[in-house]
């Protein structure tokens, strides 16, 4: 019998490979060995298939099986490989034709009794088929719809292996290609920006934040609303296009989050990590090969850290780089790893470590300052926009008759800003304008004016800005801009931006 050819692919990350699953049956000790950096659960893919063949009617090739998954230096890890190998034994063993599965890729667990089993990353491995002109893909029926939401690829979902050697033979009539799931209509965000009371310069923050991605630190005393304003940021963000929905729900797939319906992630997510969390659980990790970590869940969306200080300080300052690079690389004994990390940053502080309100406080204020410093500079310099809340006064809480804008209608602001941004940056790729580089806003196309920078220049000249702080007090002023319906930042909006990064006062706020 030649050398039996399946296809299997392999994930590292959300980027997948092609893996070619060869299979010889050969005269010898009966057994099974593997080549091609397995792992264990690979390797133990050899009871799992033994029986599940017996367990579909098919008799074992009683000889010397040797299966080889190549490239043999791209590690294998999982047991998403175990209906590929499978496939490749029953071609090798003649149960079925060597040309059934030409132009097929094979992703699928086995069971014993040889029910095939759903495995995480279902959405990266067929996208990286499409992109390798694979024209069909072969999952378990429980994987089928997640499978189906990548266009433009036949996918078929089955129950189990008896059913695939049916269908190859042609005993069985072929299963139906899969279809995703029909997409459900978007539903308004439960929590309104209308519930909250007063706070005008932090819904005010929070509206910047939105229209131009930049990364927000809210600090005022228990209570005043921190919490309460964080959560309703994602209903001001705009739903996720086709391609970031897609990129958004591969890590899902990978972390095992998709949702039960299996429908692409459409709205902005949000990661909410308790403050005990580590380091592995914030940016990824774990043994082996590294798992995405909460702000790769929150790619295109927000990571909120209530209570901040409480964090660890290595904690916070591992999202340093990440925060710069929109990616986190993480280096295993499982290899090297690269999930994409480009998320809005949210923080919340109380201003001191007891959470007392200010007038039941009693402590120091060098352990106040001590207590806020667990936030570092380098970290707190990275984010654009910081605003104290203040706490609600009782005469703006218990009143009914005040006017309160509803998400919706700041989402509507939200939305045309950040069309605005996208227009003009087209050019540079670049979609908002917290990710705009500060040398772009400083060449002549798009330096502002002498006067208009007058007052940031003053701040950086003075130390209360730095380098980088004024590049991001350049990018705020051009999304306050956008919010105003400004072609160019003029000197308003250049003060507002200064306001909103300092929380000193200027002339826009005096």
């Amino acid at each position: 019998m030649t050398v039996a050819h399946t296809t299997a692919i392999a994930l590292r990350g959300i980027d997948g490979e092609m893996v070619e699953v060869q299979a010889d049956i050969s005269t010898g000790l009966p057994g099974m060995s593997f080549t091609g950096l397995a792992d264990a659960a690979v390797v133990e893919a050899r009871d799992r298939i033994r029986a599940a063949l017996q367990n579909s009617g098919v008799a074992w090739p009683d000889r010397r099986i040797t299966l080889a998954l190549l490239p043999a230096d791209v590690r294998k890890v999982g047991s998403r490989f175990d209906l590929a190998m499978a496939v490749a034994v029953l071609i090798a063993a003649g149960a079925i034709s060597d040309r059934s599965s030409d132009g097929c890729a094979w992703i699928a667990e086995l069971g014993l009794d040889g029910e095939l089993r759903p495995v995480r990353g279902v959405l990266p491995s067929v996208l990286a088929a499409r992109r390798a002109g694979i024209g069909r893909v072969v999952v378990a029926a429980a994987n089928a719809a997640e499978a189906a939401l990548v266009g433009g690829i036949d996918v078929r979902g089955l129950p189990d292996l008896r059913a695939v050697i049916g269908w190859l033979n042609g005993d069985s009539p072929a299963p139906p290609r899969a279809t995703a799931a029909p997409v459900e209509p978007a539903v308004q965000a439960s929590l309104d920006l209308a519930d909250v009371a007063g706070q005008a310069a932090a819904k005010r923050a929070l509206e910047v934040s939105a229209a131009g991605n930049h990364h927000l630190y809210m600090m005022g005393s228990p209570g005043a609303g921190k919490t309460m304003l964080a959560q309703r940021l994602p209903g001001l963000l705009p739903a996720l296009g086709d391609d970031a929905a897609l990129e958004v729900s591969a890590v899902h797939s990978v972390a095992g989050a998709m949702s039960r319906d299996a429908q692409l992630v459409r709205r902005a997510p949000m990661q909410s990590p308790h403050h005990s969390a580590s380091v592995a659980a914030l940016v990824g990790g774990g043994s082996g090969v590294a798992a995405p970590g909460a702000i790769s869940l929150a790619h295109h969306g927000i990571l909120f850290l209530d209570e901040a200080p409480q964090f660890a300080p290595n904690t916070l300052d591992s999202l340093r780089q990440p925060l710069e690079a929109g990616r986190v690389v993480l280096h295993r004994s499982g290899g090297v790893v690269s999930y994409p990390a480009r998320f809005l940053l949210v923080l919340a502080a109380n201003p001191c470590p007891c959470g007392a309100r200010e007038r039941d406080c009693s402590c120091t204020p060098y352990t106040r300052r001590r207590y806020l410093q667990r936030i570092s500079g380098p970290l707190l310099d990275r984010v654009d926009l910081r605003v104290h809340v203040e706490a609600v006064p009782h005469a703006t809480l218990l009143h009914d008759g005040d006017v309160r804008e509803s998400s919706a209608v700041v989402a509507r602001r939200v939305a045309d800003a950040r069309a605005a941004a996208a227009d003009r940056w087209r050019g540079l790729g670049i979609a908002t304008n917290s990710d705009v580089p500060g040398a772009v806003l400083r060449t002549d196309r798009w330096r502002l004016g002498r006067s208009v920078l007058a007052a940031a220049e003053a701040y950086l000249e003075r130390g209360e800005l730095s380098a980088r702080g004024f590049d991001r007090v350049l990018r705020l002023a051009w999304t306050v801009a956008d919010l105003q319906g400004h072609s160019t930042p003029d000197a308003g909006d250049v003060s507002e931006a200064i306001y909103l990064r300092t929380g000193l006062v200027n002339s826009w706020a005096a």
